[in-house]
């Protein structure tokens, strides 16, 4: 029988078995295969014995290793290799010039670690290559998301963090963040991320907060388990609106694109439409049959495909910001409403909660992710349909998710890019968005998708 290992590597299998019979307890084993291969009584030293202790075991456990690494890649490939078949030359093309038509694919471009406890949430800059993370170990983490590197790690809460937003005056971006230490904390970013004011009033654990969009950036938005909204002063910290109506936990909280409607969601199974300047209750969104964990205002971008889910003739104008919204449920389901409350489309594939959403922002795509680890991609021109899962998109419950925002010119002073972020902005500035998603996970990392 020919073999395929050379001498040295024989000599080393035959002593790596003689010393794993011996510490075994299998002495006469161990004799016997000593006499069967001629290996000299030089081998019973016990120096030259524990050199190959444990050896065979540790190449058996890295071969099931590698078993298992390669059948992950086989896998793979033919996840790949199916949707190459399923391309065409030409949409091959367009998809690689057209950004409206990109959606993620694994593996991700960049995992980040560093985190102790789960990710909770995720945010972009809206200027330069930074995204921040927040996690129940307390901390927020800042990484450049291009290079995949940590660039600093924020203390300040004394419990978990649940949320952060980049946003604010247009002068200077700030960096919120909200804790179940019942506290909101502004950071300046252009100032080492210091903690410039303490938000308080709060009676229970701070689930959401958001910058209001607007010329100014004067407020923010927070969501509690208070079962309130609050309105907060960027400049002052004062609170200076509390909003009423939810029978339960807030969980979350969406400004329309304008800023000038809100959108929550929370335990009670309803989502509520408030105007933001008045506090007044617009409407209420009744059918998910468990808690809601997420909600959205559709961009309009989406109208034309919307619309058409809800029967109009012709989409609204894209000057109006509240007129769809999507929401996503412990139910397992994504739904799409209009801001009347009519319920347009159940989208169904997730196997356990929903934990994010995010619009494309060409539109054509509603992207959500859930407990069952993966992201999905739904087809507002096929009525919903999904048309793409990023299986095993993390190794645990992937709880938030974030799209980048479109590349924008420095807003920090010095009307300046820098670096690796200010190539990326003169190039995107052509098509308008950035190609690049960032997701958390109860896996305790973060990933990057990018094209």
């Amino acid at each position: 029988m020919s073999t395929i290992l050379a001498p040295r590597q024989k000599d080393e299998l035959h002593k790596s078995l003689l010393a794993y019979l011996s510490s075994s307890g299998l002495p006469q084993s161990c004799a016997a295969l000593r006499d069967e291969l001629g290996v000299g009584d030089e081998f019973l030293d016990i120096d030259k014995m524990k050199k190959y202790e444990g050896l065979l075991e540790k190449k058996w456990t890295s071969v099931v290793r590698l078993q298992k690494k390669i059948m992950d890649l086989e896998s793979r490939l033919a996840s790949l290799q199916s949707e190459l078949d399923s391309a065409t030359p030409t949409s091959l093309t367009r998809r690689n010039v057209d950004p409206a038509s990109w959606l993620p694919r694994a593996p991700a471009r960049h995992v980040l670690t560093g985190h102790r406890n789960p990710v909770t949430s995720v945010a972009f800059h809206p200027v330069f290559s930074v995204l921040a993370s927040s996690s129940e170990d307390s901390t927020i983490k800042i990484w450049d998301w291009e290079l995949g590197e940590l660039e600093r790690t924020i203390k300040g809460h004394t419990k978990a963090v649940l949320d952060v937003d980049f946003g604010g005056p247009k002068a200077g971006v700030l960096l919120a963040s909200c804790s179940s230490d019942l506290t909101i904390k502004l950071w300046d970013p252009n100032n080492e991320y210091k903690n410039i004011r303490t938000l308080t009033g709060h009676d229970h654990s701070v689930s959401a907060v958001r910058f209001i969009p607007s010329a100014a950036g004067e407020y923010l938005v927070s969501a509690s388990r208070d079962k309130t909204l609050r309105i907060w002063e960027v400049a002052t910290g004062y609170c200076i609106k509390t909003i009423y109506g939810h029978a339960d936990w807030i969980r979350d909280v969406a400004p329309s694109f304008d800023g000038r409607w809100l959108l929550s969601a929370g335990n009670d199974q309803t989502t509520r439409v408030w105007d933001a300047t008045t506090a007044e209750h617009k409407a209420t969104l009744l059918g998910h049959e468990h808690v809601i964990e997420c909600c959205v205002f559709a961009p309009p971008t989406s109208y034309p495909y919307l619309a058409t889910m809800a029967g109009l003739k012709k989409p609204p104008p894209s000057t109006s910001s509240s007129e769809f919204i999507a929401t996503g449920s412990r139910d397992k389901s994504v739904r799409l409403w209009d801001s009347r409350g009519t319920l347009l489309k159940t989208l169904i594939g997730h196997d356990n909660w929903v934990r994010a959403l995010a619009f494309h922002p060409a539109g054509k795509y509603l992207l959500s992710v859930s407990d069952d680890k993966t992201i999905r991609c739904w087809d507002l021109t096929q009525d919903g349909r999904c048309v793409k899962t990023v299986d095993d998109a993390h190794a645990h419950f992937v709880s938030c998710l974030r799209w980048a925002p479109p590349a924008k010119e420095a807003a920090n002073g010095d009307g300046k890019t820098n670096g690796a972020a200010g190539k990326r902005a003169t190039e995107d500035k052509a098509i308008g968005m950035r190609c690049v998603i960032a997701t958390g996970s109860v896996d305790m990392s973060v990933r990057v998708f990018a094209s």
